[in-house]
């Protein structure tokens, strides 16, 4: 794992995200993964709960979590959250017995003003490939999907794709999807559509939030 320091202003954060888009690769999925987990961080005052849900992908069978807790230097500023959020998700990675090969995040990816979101970030630390999975949308501009599962339209940003608007469920909202890094567009929307269940959301996603929201109210 790459260790870059985690700044506590504003100034240091936007100099590292320069330096870390310069290291995103959007390509085509090189494999299928075994294994797959889903990332998700809560908050209560100024702690820090993140959550890593680890699933094995072919048959969506739950494997194992891991939880850390930490006090977030970094204040909230909208398009830096993986300031506030990496350390204590890096800190929950290392708590795995058994290590993913693809990343799910409760964010975005290259959709991002900058195109360097918390999916990227983290991606590009670990070396792994990362997706972005939002319930909303940070920048962009789309066409509304057809309103039967699966379907889906590109997210268009000053001109260029930087993700998918994707149906998950018949006659719900979308989610916003985005290569996070070692990955692309196309691929991105196959993994999530794989790990969608009986949910909007995909289930490493829902299990992590479930996680870090249980040990936020203990």
């Amino acid at each position: 794992m790459k260790e870059i320091p985690w700044p506590a202003e504003i100034k240091s954060a936007k100099t590292i995200q320069e330096v870390l888009r310069k290291k995103v690769r959007i390509r085509p999925l090189k494999r299928i993964p075994d294994y797959i987990a889903g990332v998700d961080a809560s908050f209560s005052g100024d702690m820090v709960y993140a959550a890593i849900s680890l699933f094995e992908y072919q048959d969506m069978r739950h494997i194992e979590d891991a939880i850390a807790i930490l006090k977030t230097a970094f204040p909230y500023i909208p398009g830096y959250l993986s300031f506030r959020e990496g350390p204590a998700i890096l800190r929950a990675f290392k708590k795995l017995s058994k290590k993913p090969e693809l990343i799910l995040f409760d964010g975005h990816g290259i959709a991002h003003p900058r195109r360097i979101g918390i999916a990227s970030h983290i991606g590009v630390l670990l070396n792994l490939p990362t997706i972005g999975c939002a319930k909303s949308m940070l920048v962009g501009q789309y066409e509304e999907p057809l309103q039967q599962k699966g379907n889906w339209t590109y997210l268009y940003h000053n001109g260029e794709r930087v993700g998918a608007v994707l149906r998950t469920r018949d006659g719900v909202k979308p989610i916003f999807v985005s290569p996070g890094h070692l990955i692309d567009i196309e691929s991105s929307v196959d993994i999530v559509m794989h790990t969608v269940t009986r949910f909007r959301i995909p289930e490493p996603l829902r299990k992590a939030d479930h996680i870090s929201r249980y040990f936020r109210i203990l």
